[in-house]
C-alpha cells in the first residue's frame, strides 16, 4: 500500500509561504517631532555693517550742467578758430576778430586792467571747475546708513523736514511749527499755545530727536529748537 503524496505537497507549498525574514513584533517609539529651524533674523537697515563703522558719504552728481557750459564754449571756441585757419590755408585773409584779438595780446602790458581782469575771470573759472571735479555735489541729499557697504540710499533734506515737522505737531501745546534741516544742524521753531514754555521745549527735544534716529541718517545733525508763545 502506497502512502497518498498529497499531504508532503501541501507541507511544502506551506513550506514556501513561510517568510524568509520575520519582522520585530516590539512597538516601535515614535520619532521625536523635529523643533522648527529658527529664520535667521532681518539684517538691520538702520546700521551698517560691523555697528556701522563703514562710512557713508553722498552720491556724486553728474554735473550735467557745468559741462555742457564747459562743452559749448570749447566747441564754439575750437571751432570758429578751425573754420579761420582753413580759411587762411585756402588763401583768404585771417578773421578780423583774429587780427584784433593778437594785436591786443601783442601790444597790451601786463599789467593792464583787461589783461588783469582776464586772468581773474579764468583763475576763477578754473577754481570752479576744480571745486566741481573734487567735490561730490548733491548738497540737498543726506545719506543714510546702510547694512552693506555696496548699497547706499540718500533722504532729501525737504522730505526729512516734513517727517520732523509732522513729529513736532503731536506734541501737546505746538500750535504751530516750522523745520529747517541742513547737514549737521537741524533748527527747530515752534509756537506753543498753552503749557509751559520749557515742558514743550523738554517733549519737543525728545520726539525730534526720536525721530531724527529713525530716519537712519549716516551723520545725525544736532537739533536746535526754539519756542516762544503764541500771540494772535
Amino acid at each position: 500500500m502506497t502512502p497518498d503524496p498529497s499531504p508532503p505537497a501541501r507541507n511544502a507549498a506551506h513550506r514556501a509561504t513561510v517568510p524568509l525574514t520575520k519582522t520585530s513584533e516590539e512597538p516601535r517609539e515614535p520619532a521625536e517631532p523635529s523643533l522648527p529651524e529658527h529664520d535667521a533674523p532681518p539684517p538691520n537697515l538702520t546700521a551698517g555693517e560691523d555697528g556701522g563703522r563703514h562710512r557713508m558719504h553722498r552720491p556724486w552728481s553728474a554735473r550735467r550742467l557745468p559741462a555742457a557750459v564747459v562743452a559749448s564754449f570749447v566747441l564754439v571756441a575750437a571751432g570758429a578758430a578751425l573754420v579761420d585757419v582753413v580759411a587762411v590755408r585756402a588763401g583768404r585773409p585771417a578773421a578780423a576778430w583774429r587780427r584784433r584779438l593778437a594785436d591786443e595780446l601783442a601790444t597790451r602790458p601786463v599789467d593792464d586792467v583787461w589783461m588783469l581782469t582776464g586772468a581773474a575771470v579764468a583763475a576763477a573759472v578754473g577754481l570752479w571747475l576744480i571745486v566741481l571735479a573734487l567735490t561730490p555735489g548733491l548738497r540737498h541729499w543726506l545719506p543714510m546708513r546702510s547694512p552693506a557697504p555696496g548699497l547706499r540710499a540718500s533722504l532729501d533734506r525737504d522730505g526729512a523736514a516734513d517727517l520732523l515737522r509732522d513729529a513736532a505737531m503731536q506734541v501737546p501745546g505746538v500750535g504751530k511749527a516750522h523745520i529747517r534741516v541742513r547737514r549737521h544742524h537741524v533748527k527747530a521753531r515752534a509756537d506753543v499755545r498753552f503749557r509751559d514754555l520749557q515742558q514743550v521745549k523738554d517733549d519737543l527735544t525728545a520726539v525730534l530727536d526720536e525721530e531724527r534716529d529713525r530716519l537712519a541718517l549716516a551723520s545725525p545733525p544736532r537739533t536746535g529748537i526754539r519756542v516762544r508763545r503764541h500771540t494772535d
